[in-house]
């Protein structure tokens, strides 16, 4: 039992700094910050029961245990605000503080019972799954909207938010287990402590990697709407033979902040109309219609110009992320840039 109390101190010590940390920390867009900021606060009152004993009062001991419907619902906002920059707090996300207050209100009137107790652990695990899932669902939609409208390298910002949410609900299970276990139970100690080293080392990976990588969540539009599939284009190949002549003149790729809005621009034509030009006649989404050409300019490179470094040639073709261009580059050739050099070689 030290243990897990020296355990919960460490715990709470660092998420406060964490939480320090994101709120003083210079960045372009401070929303998501806060929110995050606010959910490892929203933790630490969970935490801190760890090594601290509430004090008989009714209100703080309801305060404590409501937290914890605070977490995830400030967790979905977070992921909303880290996907798309124009994402702003309104009124309406007040609701989803709503199970908080009515369990708060609830506890500080009547105390908490072990059947109360029952209906609340009930009531956080149905909240819990059903924000998990709401994130998903969120992340999906994002990866979509900027498959079809972006060339830059936001698919990293899918990627750590979908990673730290699959590590989350991993997290999540071993807690579910844990209670099926019950605390009598040799293994109990364990599988807590297990538990609580297992949170604490995702958030902070999470966190430093995202402040050591301020564009990780540049974010996107959210009034983008993902494009539906149509007819209307399956009969004007001269469209797509037009496109893929201004690529290969212009070379617009070449700009790291291409966007399809951009690109429609340039070539008069409709984003909705460019998008189902792209996707029903090359197969692939915007993000990967653009990767193709910045690839090929940059296999081009590698093989004519061996004094380029690899950074270089990276940025050369309009990728702006080291870890970007590798993705791309593997992906259309099984290769790595590096390796794919020596193989020509």
């Amino acid at each position: 039992m030290a243990f897990i109390n020296d355990l919960g101190k460490i715990i709470v010590f660092l998420f406060l700094l964490l939480s320090v940390f994101l709120i003083t920390a210079k960045s372009e867009r401070k929303l998501p910050d806060y929110l995050f900021a606010a959910f490892l606060l929203a933790s630490v009152i969970d935490f801190s029961g760890l090594f601290l004993s509430p004090p008989e009062s009714k209100i703080i001991k309801g305060g404590k245990l409501a937290s914890v419907l605070l977490q995830m619902p400030l967790y979905y906002l977070y992921v909303n605000s880290a996907c798309y920059y124009n994402f702003k707090l309104q009124k309406k996300h007040l609701l989803h503080g709503l199970p908080f207050l009515f369990v708060f209100c609830f506890f500080s009137v009547t105390g908490i019972s072990e059947q109360g107790y029952k209906v609340f652990d009930v009531i956080s695990i149905i909240q819990y799954y059903f924000y998990i899932i709401a994130v998903f669902v969120l992340l999906r939609n994002f990866r979509k909207l900027y498959q079809e409208n972006y060339s830059s390298n936001h698919h990293l910002t899918y990627k750590w938010l979908m990673q730290t949410t699959v590590l989350f609900l991993i997290g999540n299970i071993f807690v579910l287990i844990r209670g099926f276990v019950g605390n009598d139970s040799p293994i109990y100690n364990y599988l807590f402590t297990f538990t609580s080293v297992f949170v604490l080392f995702v958030i902070t990976w999470f966190v430093l990697n995202a402040l050591y990588r301020p564009n990780l969540f540049a974010g996107i539009n959210k009034d983008l709407v993902p494009v539906q599939s149509d007819n209307e284009v399956k009969e004007q190949p001269e469209q797509l033979k037009s496109l893929l002549q201004f690529m290969e003149t212009e070379k617009p790729y070449l700009d790291d902040k291409l966007t399809l809005q951009k690109l429609a621009e340039q070539i008069s034509l409709p984003e909705k109309q460019l998008s189902l030009l792209i996707n029903q006649h090359t197969g692939k989404h915007f993000f990967d219609f653009i990767n193709e050409f910045r690839i090929n300019d940059a296999k081009t490179l590698l093989k004519e110009q061996s004094q380029l470094t690899v950074l270089e040639v990276l940025y050369e073709v309009g990728f702006n992320s080291k870890s970007s261009f590798y993705t791309a580059f593997k992906k259309e050739t099984n290769l790595t840039p590096t390796d794919y050099r020596k193989s020509i070689i």
